[in-house]
């Protein structure tokens, strides 16, 4: 006998291909018949887009619209996320409600997520939902395995594909070789195992990229980018992570060889051992995360642009400065406006800093160096943001600093505590800020209890990396 709480789950399971009297309609979509109507004057064409944009539940629920959208979903590009099903069905359904939705489409398909780590999938199953001809002209796919070797069906749709996310599986037994992304634009490696060779071959068949990120990914030592498309670049490693090799190979090394269209690099580095070499890239806007902190004591990872050398964030040799850089992200251990200004000097087209700093760790401030910033460049600084402020002395002087000398400040914004949001901390530090005083008249100050800048862990996604400020966490 069905017990009341597997009866219900079973109901909601069917719900997605088969319509119920009962479930309601989705809110995307209409509150009411004169929603459903108005929408279904459009061509189906269009509502088939619209129908793809849906979560899998909510377009699979538009068959009860209307007599005219009931045949909709089974012809819509079909956006399929499993994990979806997770809330919907048990575990021993979600086998059952998969196939049935792909033996029942007969639209391409547009988007397929496939979190094996959370669906627990048996493999024979996977490989026949990538067999099935529902995901025939994909688009994209996010595709999480369960640290086993890459089921080779999910490069049938190599001539499809615009986005690609691959995680938590071995590559390293992929034959790469020969294998073309003609329309790939984004390209996601996070947990996976490569061998250098593989990657590179990998992105060299990928013609139209444009973003890659890689996240904690191991088997290679060293990252050559030559890429007349690419424009987003996003790395993190890590110096401890969980392998298929017992002594794997480490990524240590990244160099962009060639890199034209380049604007945003995005070193998502935690402990801060990655070395970076910027050989060719004219239009880099946005670089960070650049790190204070140490991988080993007293070593400081280190950053080549061009023939500017950075040790951590202390300039080592400057011969020429970068001047497409326009936005830069720091994490800084230790705050200190003697390291800001000398950063400045090697970017002086810097119009936005975001700085992640650590409030239990504050540095120095010398005075000369300010005068020698002031005297050397006109400060084209527009956005400044600060996480962790106390209104400390220090933190004070900081920001003061740019409050009297950024003429063409705009924007301030601090991260403080929610304890600290209060009047009488806001009108004290308006008055230690000099805010009066500013010398831009343009320029608001924002505080929040929110961080306002957007941190390394933000950035999950290889679709974050399209944002034109990945930095600003609005």
């Amino acid at each position: 006998m069905e017990t009341r709480g597997a009866g219900s789950r079973k109901r909601k399971s069917a719900a997605l291909v088969e319509t119920t009297d009962k479930a309601p309609a989705p809110a995307a979509i209409s509150q009411g018949d004169g929603g459903a109507g108005r929408l279904s004057s459009l061509p189906d064409a269009i509502l088939g887009e619209i129908i793809s944009l849906l979560a899998t539940k909510e377009g699979a629920r538009t068959r009860i619209l209307a007599s005219r959208w009931r045949h909709l979903w089974l012809s819509a590009p079909l956006n399929l996320d499993c994990c979806d099903l997770m809330a919907i069905c048990r575990k021993s359904a979600r086998v059952a409600v998969i196939s049935r939705i792909l033996s029942s489409h007969q639209g391409p398909g547009r988007r397929l997520h496939f979190d094996n780590l959370r669906l627990n999938i048996p493999a024979r199953t996977v490989k026949a939902c990538l067999r099935s001809t529902s995901l025939d002209n994909l688009e994209e796919l996010h595709f999480t395995g369960v640290d086993r070797p890459l089921q080779p069906l999910v490069f049938r749709f190599s001539s499809t594909l615009r986005v690609a996310n691959i995680g938590t599986c071995n590559l390293s037994k992929v034959a790469c070789q020969g294998l073309h992304f003609p329309l790939l634009k984004q390209l996601g490696l996070a947990d996976v195992y490569i061998s250098e060779c593989s990657l590179h071959t990998l992105i060299a068949g990928c013609p139209a990229l444009e973003c890659l990120l890689i996240r904690d990914s191991s088997g290679f030592r060293c990252l050559r980018v030559n890429s007349l498309t690419i424009r987003s670049i996003s790395v993190l490693s890590k110096l401890m992570i969980i392998s298929f090799d017992a002594h794997p190979v480490l990524f240590k090394e990244l160099v962009i060889e060639n890199a034209p269209c380049l604007l945003r690099l995005l070193l998502l580095d935690q402990e801060n051992y990655l070395h970076v070499s910027v050989v060719v890239a004219p239009k880099l806007e946005t670089l960070g995360f650049m790190s204070d902190g140490t991988w080993r004591q007293g070593e400081f990872s280190k950053k080549v642009f061009g023939s500017t050398i950075f040790q951590g964030l202390r300039v080592d040799k400057l011969i020429t400065v970068v001047q497409s850089v326009k936005i830069l992200a720091l994490d800084m251990q230790n705050l200190c406006l003697d390291t800001v200004i000398e950063l400045m000097k090697c970017f002086p087209f810097l119009e936005k800093l975001y700085i992640e700093s650590d409030e239990s760790t504050l540095g120095s401030l010398r005075r000369h160096k300010q005068r020698n910033l002031i005297g050397c460049f006109d400060m084209r600084l527009k956005t400044l943001a600060l996480t962790n402020y106390l209104g400390m002395m220090l933190q004070v002087k900081f920001i003061t600093f740019f409050v009297l000398n950024a003429n063409l400040l705009e924007s301030v914004t601090l991260g403080i505590e929610a304890r600290n949001n209060n009047e009488e901390f806001l009108a004290k530090q308006r008055v230690k800020l000099k805010i009066d005083n500013k010398v831009s008249r343009d320029a608001r100050f924002h505080f929040t209890t929110k961080t306002p800048v957007r941190s390394f862990n933000m950035v999950a996604d290889v679709r974050d990396l399209d944002l034109t400020n990945p930095f600003a966490n609005s």
